[in-house]
């Protein structure tokens, strides 16, 4: 039943104007929201999703908060500590209760957030609140286990750095950014993580900045009702004192001109290229950025003319793809490319930067547009189809915004959207200063 009420909701949706359309909700379950007094927020959706929940708790705190020198990626170095054991569940402990409950626990960072989810039945909300509650509050890890854990992050990035996607990644990030935080991965560079060991006093600096409950929010999905979430989140959450950290994130200043770096790759692969140009931060109310998320499917999806000319009929890319993450800051908007010879590297690079000049010249047709505004919205809905995808979903935006009408918002701006806006955002952004081009292709003469 729950499916076929959500594909009525989104067969009126690419039925109605853009004035009906804008208000209509695109998140289509209720919802309650609590404010603690202490700051933390908490978000819970009861859906019928018989005997299951979905915990989620997102920490406002990413690789963007890292804005001491030599002290990078310790937002995710904290994803791992996180799961070392507390005062009242030691090391072990946390791993044998969600096994126990049958749990699907993990972790992720990003640039603007960390975030812990779980789940399993709802008989085992109680004790996983507990459980939950402790470490954000009471963590406790020895030297001996920080240093472990510093290892195990230091492997993480060794095999990360094998792929030339990451370290594609990692050099567009310094190349394109040379004040803000965004000049760094998540994982944080080679040098900091290798110090990591040394700095277990710092550690607990950080935690103790932005670990704390104004910083914080909890979404709870599933068969539960509100009250016994507030109930169980005042029992083990209420006392968490606030902190009183202020932070300033440095801005990063005009691009006055286009940057590119080549990587030579030691060993043998494809070459790689990545166009990005200067973008605007997530917005709920000004146009920029959902002008462009738009394009971007436009532009350069499957659906697109570039795609399929490079990848269907010349055969001369693997992919094609391109966008913006929602950041909190100033981001980028990178097309990237696989290509198949590297003697066609410099061409496919050519084409997509005549892509991104198009459009800022060239109106996209209405029907593409309404097109691609009600395939995205109808592939978003339908996306949420279980506990787990609503509250994985809430959190990307509840990180923004702390509130889940963040998503109605940002929807009911796609509508607002027309061709001559999108036109405009891409003269807007897509300049020779704006640009930065990494590109990627196996040494000469070494690869074998």
């Amino acid at each position: 039943m729950k499916f076929f009420l959500l594909f009525l909701t989104l067969f009126l949706a690419v039925s109605l104007t853009t004035s009906e359309a804008q208000t209509r909700k695109v998140f289509p379950y209720q919802y309650k929201t609590d404010d603690s007094p202490n700051g933390l927020r908490v978000v819970t959706v009861p859906t019928d999703y018989p005997n299951l929940v979905a915990l989620y708790i997102v920490v406002g705190t990413g690789s963007r908060n890292e804005v001491e020198a030599n002290k990078s990626g310790y937002a995710h170095f904290f994803e791992h500590l996180m799961f070392r054991g507390s005062e009242n569940f030691p090391a072990g402990r946390f791993d044998e209760i969600m096994k126990k409950a049958g749990a699907s626990s993990n972790a992720y960072t990003s640039d603007d957030r960390t975030v812990y989810h779980a789940t399993f039945a709802k008989e085992d909300l109680d004790e996983i609140m507990r459980l939950e509650a402790d470490r954000f509050q009471r963590l406790k890890f020895t030297p001996e286990q920080y240093k472990t854990e510093a290892g195990a992050v230091l492997g993480e990035y060794n095999k990360n750095s094998a792929s030339p996607f990451f370290k594609m990644h990692e050099v567009l990030r310094e190349t394109a950014f040379r004040k803000h935080t965004y000049s760094h991965t998540t994982m944080g560079y080679l040098a900091d993580i290798k110090d990591y060991p040394n700095q277990y006093d710092y550690a607990w600096q950080f935690f103790n900045r932005f670990y704390r409950p104004e910083n914080t929010t909890i979404i709870v999905v599933g068969d539960v009702k509100q009250p016994e979430v507030t109930a169980m989140v005042k029992k083990y959450w209420g006392d968490w004192k606030p902190g009183d950290y202020k932070q300033e994130i440095p801005v990063e200043p005009a691009q006055t001109e286009s940057r590119s770096k080549h990587i030579e790759w030691a060993s043998q692969t494809l070459p790689i290229v990545m166009v990005a140009y200067r973008a605007p931060a997530f917005s709920e109310t000004e146009k920029d950025k959902a002008a462009l998320d738009l394009l971007s499917e436009i532009a350069f999806g499957k659906n697109s003319e570039l795609y399929d000319r490079l990848v269907v009929k010349e055969e001369k890319a693997v992919f094609v793809g391109a966008g913006a993450d929602n950041n909190i800051d100033p981001e980028l908007f990178t097309a990237t490319a696989q290509v198949r010879d590297v003697k066609d590297l410099n061409y496919v690079r050519d084409e997509i930067i005549k892509t991104y000049k198009r459009f800022s010249t060239e109106v996209v047709p209405q029907k593409q547009l309404d097109e691609t505004r009600s395939r995205n919205r109808y592939g978003f809905a339908m996306a949420m189809n279980s506990n787990d995808a609503i509250a994985g979903t809430l959190a990307q935006f509840v990180a923004l915004r702390r509130s889940p009408e963040t998503i109605d918002r940002v929807f009911a701006l796609y509508d607002s959207i027309t061709a001559d806006d999108i036109k405009r955002m891409a003269a807007k952004y897509f300049t020779d200063n704006n640009q930065t081009v990494i590109t990627l292709a196996t040494k000469k003469g070494d690869a074998k």
